[in-house]
């Protein structure tokens, strides 16, 4: 758990440190996230593989830790870039980048480790991330539309062999809003006697709406602005992690038309100890997909899982520029028969 708490905790510290003095601290921040990051993954070697039925009770507790502060960050960030925080125009935009990324590779798994415990407490504290980043429906998408359906059409976050990020990133937020809302009304059907507000769609919507009044009135148009720009850049981060770990990968489907069940190599993986630490081993994403309850200090990755040849964060980048990304990924597939 220390290097779980160290690659997290600190890009926080950081960007508090320089949401109040600015100037080289903004630099410092978002190098830390980037490129130390980056430097880490080159020199440490991977971790050993933890067993799959070991107790990390830490793990739960540094997730909650990273929620409850979660608000107060982007109150902060808001405030930094789009408040009377006195900063100049570069800091302001350094400040959005760093804690848009940190909402983005640092926030986003911790909550999407939340909203899969069983625990209610748990799970409401991941809603109110996804929510204040304005993509609550995300939880829902997520858990009932990507768990489900991953690899095949049906899921609108797993993205095709030739389809460039940007056209992914319009389908997948979209579709994934849409199928999302499919889904919840479904379940909400066959439960039954379910009361109208009580749906999580209105939780969604409401709690943005709330969040966006806030900023504007705390902050006027610049803080509504800030926030939009913080959240927006975080959601592209979701997204390019949608993208990368299901890029071109199938299931098959079986005589009776339904995919076969998930399996290792249905996503794609990275062993980087430093960057997959900071990620709360989000980039241990087939073990995650085939044990969505597993806690993520005991994901494990095996040989059969498809590696990508950088970190998650390095393919995330390359992802922005689709030519050069599709000469990286598509031998790939091709290597695996796809």
């Amino acid at each position: 758990m220390f290097l779980f708490t160290i690659a997290t905790l600190t890009p926080a510290l950081l960007l508090i440190l320089s949401a109040f003095l600015g100037g080289i601290w903004v630099l410092i921040a978002v190098c830390f996230i980037t490129l130390f990051t980056f430097l880490m993954d080159r020199l440490c070697r991977a971790a050993a593989e933890p067993r799959p039925d070991a107790e990390f009770p830490a793990g739960d507790g540094l997730s909650a830790f990273l929620a409850q502060v979660h608000l107060p960050m982007l109150a902060l960030a808001v405030w930094a870039v789009g408040g009377g925080s006195g900063m100049t125009g570069w800091e302001r935009a350094g400040l959005l980048v760093g804690f848009g990324l940190f909402f983005g590779q640092i926030a986003h798994p911790n909550a999407h480790e939340l909203i899969h415990r069983g625990n209610r407490w748990l799970g409401e504290l991941g809603k109110m991330v996804y929510v204040s980043l304005l993509i609550g429906h995300h939880v829902s998408a997520h858990r009932l539309v990507h768990h489900v359906h991953v690899g095949t059409d049906a899921d609108p976050s797993s993205a095709r062999r030739g389809e460039g990020f940007w056209r992914f990133a319009k389908r997948g937020w979209t579709g994934a809003f849409r199928a999302g809302l499919r889904a919840e009304n479904e379940r909400r059907a066959r439960a039954g006697h379910m009361s109208p507000l009580s749906h999580p769609y209105l939780h969604y919507a409401g709690g943005a709406l709330v969040a966006m009044a806030l900023a504007g009135l705390a902050l006027g148009p610049g803080g509504l602005a800030a926030l939009i720009g913080v959240a927006g850049y975080a959601q592209i981060q979701m997204l390019l992690s949608d993208y990368v770990q299901h890029y071109g990968l199938r299931r098959v489907l079986r005589p009776d038309g339904k995919p076969v069940p998930v399996g290792p190599e249905h996503s794609w993986n990275t062993p980087h100890r430093y960057s997959s630490a900071m990620m709360l081993n989000a980039p241990r994403h087939s073990d995650h997909h085939m044990h969505p309850s597993r806690h993520y200090p005991a994901l494990r990755l095996s040989p059969e899982m498809p590696v990508l040849p950088h970190s998650l964060p390095v393919m995330a980048v390359i992802a922005l520029w689709p030519g050069l990304w599709q000469r990286v990924m598509d031998p790939r597939l091709a290597a695996l028969g796809l």
